[in-house]
């Protein structure tokens, strides 16, 4: 076992660790740990339990949700020492990494070895494989291959009362028994602590190509991305911004995009280069069929970077308009997608707020995002109803309220709207079961 690194306890220390990527939710916790194997963290828990102290895992604190917000009194149990890739296995196609690996590290380590992690959250940068896990993270890859849980072939976990458990193998075919590990991956840390993990891998594709459209009207857009759909393409990369989000990140990062438009749409498509010639010529045709103002190809890999440096941008980009940022999640069918737009953006108008939308429209998550000021509590009050407005419409349209940032506490109070009191029960017995002292991230998902 190796030394623990110091405990920390004064208030200067905590403040950053009061908090994650979530507007408006913090709450300082009593101390804030770095374990740096299983065996710390079994240590620490089977502590928790005896004296009956909330313990809050975390990684970078990148997360959208509160998941990693403190309660009171609290132990944060920071991942972010257990940051090794252990093993990229050529043979079978596998990594296996610490929880506290970032998402760029992992890829890039791969990458070295020809291999492909596609999973890319837009906060890569930062973000840690175990969060990633426990929120089963998406990203602007996630239309063509899927999102976290997809590439998850094994983990290790301490459970709530410190046993520490191997879930999973090397093996493409596995069907003896339960399929634990999948109960763990997009739990929130509520079931346990992730502290490794076996991730499959993909040869890298051969050729990829990125491509730009922009659009007079949001509704055109959507309506493109359907049809793309409907021609059973299914590119690499479907993402759009609206004209809010357009003008912030042309004001961020000065990427050249244009600014007489409605919406834009990112779109890539990768693989064999006979496939991605062909596709990129079909939705092209498709864009300009659909009324597109123009179509913009990359011309090589450094301005493809550039291209897709402005959806990833976006987030960051609106962050800096107002003094608070709520970037809201919700994803609906994608036969849904311009009725849901034209709905966000009514509410919008009709409240009189400012809201930036943008996200994976290719999959129908979109982010619709509040420029607001918390210190405003009658503004505040009026973002509060419209986000239930944008929630009720995504549960009529036969949507989700968290397409990938999670349910923690920003979305609790909207789960048994969409899941039902059924669901609910087996979700809290199970909960219970694993930890009956309720001493693992409590709060959060449901009380």
């Amino acid at each position: 076992m190796m030394a623990p690194e110091p405990v920390l306890t004064s208030k200067e220390d905590l403040i950053p660790y009061a908090f994650d990527g979530t507007a408006a939710l913090s709450q300082m916790p009593g101390a804030v740990v770095f374990p740096r194997d299983a065996e710390q963290v079994s240590r620490l828990l089977q502590w928790a339990n005896r004296e009956r102290v909330p313990i809050i895992p975390r990684g970078s604190g990148s997360g959208l949700s509160g998941g990693s917000v403190p309660t009171p009194g609290s132990v944060v149990m920071c991942l972010v020492k257990l940051d090794r890739v252990l093993e990229v296995d050529r043979k079978n196609l596998t990594v296996m990494v610490e929880t506290g690996a970032t998402t760029e590290a992992v890829a890039t380590a791969v990458g070295a070895a020809n291999l492909f992690y596609p999973p890319d959250p837009g906060s890569m940068k930062i973000s840690t494989i175990g969060g990633n896990v426990a929120e089963n993270s998406g990203g602007l890859r996630g239309l063509k291959y899927g999102v976290t849980r997809n590439y998850v072939m094994g983990m290790e976990v301490v459970l709530p009362q410190g046993e520490i458990v191997w879930m999973g193998n090397k093996c493409v075919k596995d069907v003896a028994g339960y399929n634990l590990k999948d109960v763990f991956i997009g739990s929130e840390g509520t079931l346990g602590v992730i502290t490794r993990v076996l991730l499959k891998l993909i040869p890298k594709p051969a050729a990829k190509k990125t491509m730009l459209a922009t659009f007079a009207e949001m509704e055109k857009a959507a309506e493109t991305i359907s049809a793309i759909i409907a021609a059973q393409i299914i590119p690499c990369t479907l993402e759009f911004l609206d004209r809010t989000t357009i003008k912030c990140v042309e004001d961020f990062a000065h990427i050249g995009l244009p600014l007489d438009c409605d919406a834009i749409v990112l779109m890539e498509t990768d693989g064999h280069a006979a496939v991605v010639a062909e596709e990129s010529a079909r939705m092209e045709q498709i864009c300009r069929a659909h009324g597109c103002t123009s179509v913009h190809v990359a011309k090589d890999d450094t301005e493809a970077v550039q291209l897709a440096s402005a959806r990833r941008a976006a987030f960051s980009a609106l962050a800096r308009v107002a003094p608070t940022t709520i970037l809201e999640d919700v994803t609906v069918p994608r036969s849904e997608l311009a009725q849901m737009i034209r709905f966000i953006q009514n509410v919008a108008k009709t409240d009189q707020l400012r809201v930036g939308v943008f996200g994976h429209m290719g999959d129908g998550n979109l982010h619709p995002t509040f420029l607001t000021d918390e210190r405003n509590h009658a503004e505040m009050e009026k973002v509060e109803k419209a986000l239930h407005k944008i929630i009720e419409e995504t549960i009529r349209l036969g949507g989700t309220i968290t397409g990938e940032h999670g349910v923690g506490l920003a979305k609790k109070r909207f789960l048994p709207r969409q899941l039902g009191e059924t669901q609910l029960r087996v979700m809290r017995e199970l909960r219970r079961v694993l930890d009956p002292a309720g001493v693992l991230n409590p709060g959060k998902m449901f009380d």
